[in-house]
């Protein structure tokens, strides 16, 4: 089973980069970006709701939010370096 995962990940991974590059063209690459963010928290949080595990945001540490704080920074910058 897992093996259809990680097939099916890199196919989505791959999906990825040819939408983003087809939705781009003639968008402001920043616009373009805050777009695709919106909508990944949108999806990133109905997967949250949708196996019930909202309740565990109350249990993640302070060293977990800080890690989880910067890679979300890091992220946002290799986005900005790139676009």
């Amino acid at each position: 089973m897992w093996l259809f995962f990680a097939l099916l990940s890199a196919f989505f991974a791959a999906l990825t980069s040819i939408l983003a590059k087809v939705g781009i063209d003639g968008v402001n690459s920043n616009l373009a970006t805050a777009v695709r963010t919106v909508v990944v928290v949108i999806m990133a949080w109905g997967m949250v709701f949708l196996t019930n595990t909202q309740s565990g945001v109350a249990e993640i540490s302070k060293k977990s939010w800080l890690f989880l704080i910067l890679s979300g920074l890091a992220t946002g910058a290799s986005c900005r370096v790139n676009a």
